[in-house]
């Protein structure tokens, strides 16, 4: 089953932008987080954070990027490459120790973009002047990963997120001028989340004309603070069918110019006592895409809520 008739898949947005396939390589740098520093973190948020494919921080940028490269040519026959600052907030190391890991990264033969995941809150003017200059000098393509999770502000109160829903809209306000791309990270089945926050989660996405969103699932990781909620019956987490139903309403709504990266998470087996409901993501891919096949169903199937939409309705009304 061709996912390009469902949704418009990350590797295609990559394919028109660069002309091949590229392949994103990980790396893990000497980072933590603020809400780590201020408290316990998000209640979701495994020790590790979620580098569970990088080597360790302790390796350096380009000796990591090596071998993940040497790894994906043979594997993939790949030829370009992102080099993906993935784990904890990336912008909340020292401004001068950040330039000198995106330099490195960047001035490596085959790097054609850098995209550094990060928080909302940890969005400056000095590090989108940084990522710049890097992008000037190296030629090389820049995307910046903002977590949000949920457009429900209480929600993200619960999970001790640390940032609210305007300090996601800041920072898309601020990354725009750059030229950057943005991804937009975001998880449909939160505790106390319901269909109609995933719904406006979309909505929010689409009108900001974010340009990629990685879907998650939510994962219970070992030694958490939900980990304990869960084991212990605090909190609930929805059904497959539920966060399948909620996925689909997610993409009817997102726009379709918007690049879906990914619609399941994926953690190793032994770190986690919960992870989409036992079922392998690439099954609950084929099944979504078989239920979107059964409605007659795609992204932007109801793209049609932002531009002055009240007034098309009277328009179309007389």
């Amino acid at each position: 089953m061709d996912s390009m008739q469902y949704y418009y898949p990350y590797s295609q947005f990559l394919k028109n932008k660069y002309g091949e396939k590229v392949y994103k390589l990980p790396i893990d740098l000497p980072a933590t987080c603020p809400n780590r520093i201020t408290g316990n973190g998000c209640i979701f948020c495994a020790e590790s954070g979620t580098g569970f494919e990088s080597m360790g921080a302790e390796v350096p940028v380009s000796v990591q990027i090596d071998r993940t490269k040497e790894y994906i040519s043979k594997k993939y026959h790949a030829g370009l490459y992102i080099a993906y600052f993935q784990n904890y907030t990336n912008t909340f190391l020292p401004p001068e120790e950040f330039r000198s890991f995106m330099d490195e990264a960047a001035k490596i033969e085959d790097i054609v973009e850098v995209a550094v995941s990060t928080r909302p809150d940890c969005i400056t003017e000095e590090y989108l002047d940084i990522l710049q200059g890097i992008s000037r000098e190296h030629h090389v393509e820049i995307t910046v990963e903002l977590g949000l999770q949920t457009a429900n502000y209480h929600t993200l109160e619960k999970m001790n997120r640390g940032h609210t829903l305007a300090a996601f809209i800041d920072a898309v306000l601020m990354i725009r001028p750059y030229g950057f791309d943005i991804c937009t990270h975001v998880i449909l089945n939160l505790p106390g989340d319901g269909r109609e926050d995933s719904m406006e989660t979309a909505r929010i996405l689409s009108a900001l004309k974010i340009d990629t969103v990685k879907i998650h699932s939510l994962y219970v990781a070992k030694n958490t603070p939900l980990c304990e909620a869960y084991e212990n019956g605090t909190i609930t987490l929805c059904s497959k069918e539920e966060y399948i139903e909620r996925l689909i309403l997610f993409l009817e709504l997102l726009s379709p110019d918007m690049a879906v990266e990914r619609l399941f998470s994926r953690i190793p087996e032994k770190d986690a006592v919960f992870c989409n409901w036992g079922t392998s993501w690439w099954k609950l891919k084929d099944e979504v895409m078989g239920e979107m096949e059964r409605r007659g169903t795609y992204q932007g199937r109801t793209f049609s809520y932002l531009h002055g939409a009240a007034l098309h309705m009277r328009r179309d009304m007389r």
